[in-house]
């Protein structure tokens, strides 16, 4: 399981140190992709698979759009002997992710935000939520 918050900085060549924890959980190899709220989600090959299974079982109707959305930016990382892993630029832009990081356990998988975009998420998260509008 896949828990935790961690903060790193994205270097020059667009390389993020991984969480040493969550590269034992993720294997040598996982995948990285866009995800909901504008952030990346990193998810281990046996969960990957799961998930692929899971949209292969729905009308290609009702899946294609979330299939686009997920495999058209996939990509595979392998954490370097540093536990850095690169990631590309299309990824680094629809997470607007220009130098702090932060890197959170969520389960299954793992996902990666820009660190001010987490910490506006986790602040609303805290707050629970927001009342319909008819009760202020």
């Amino acid at each position: 399981m896949l828990i935790g918050e961690y903060s790193y900085a994205i270097d020059d060549k667009g390389r993020l140190n991984f969480p040493p924890k969550f590269r034992e959980a993720m294997g040598g190899t996982f995948i990285v992709t866009r995800w909901l709220d504008d952030c990346l989600v990193a998810f281990p090959e046996d969960e990957w698979e799961r998930i692929s299974a899971l949209l292969s079982e729905k009308s290609m109707v009702k899946s294609r759009d979330v299939q686009r959305f997920l495999y058209a930016t996939a990509v595979e990382a392998s954490p370097d002997k540093q536990g850095r892993i690169l990631l590309p630029a299309n990824l680094r832009q629809h997470a607007k992710l220009e130098k702090d990081v932060t890197v959170i356990g969520v389960g299954r998988h793992a996902e990666i935000w820009n660190t001010q975009a987490w910490q506006q998420m986790n602040e609303a998260c805290a707050a629970g939520p927001s009342p319909p509008p008819w009760k202020n």
